[in-house]
């Protein structure tokens, strides 16, 4: 069982602003997907309904579940980072000449 990193106030101060940027990022973008495609929809009905509305949905909704995807994985791979960079740090520890090498 490997100890985990020491983290200060400051660290993780840092570490909840960003993540909660990546959160507002995807919900900013999701409110305007949805806004601008409903108005979209609604123009494209308004006008015949002859169905051009759903290019601009789908190929923005392929951005936005990429985004999705993107957000996610950065969020839940602080984890693998972490544990990562612990075992980098013990492997670089073990490669130390006794006394600490300085």
């Amino acid at each position: 069982m490997t100890t985990p990193l020491p983290v200060n106030d400051d660290d993780l101060l840092k570490q909840a602003r960003r993540r909660v940027g990546l959160k507002m990022g995807f919900a900013i973008h999701a409110t305007v997907f949805v806004l601008v495609n409903g108005l979209l929809a609604a123009i494209d009905y308004r006008n015949g309904g002859r169905g051009w509305h759903l290019w601009p949905l789908g190929w923005w909704g392929l951005g936005l579940a990429i985004h999705g995807t993107v957000t996610l994985l950065s969020l839940r791979g602080e984890g693998l980072r972490d544990r990562l960079v612990r075992q980098e740090l013990e492997r670089l520890r073990r490669q130390q000449p006794p006394g600490g090498g300085r």
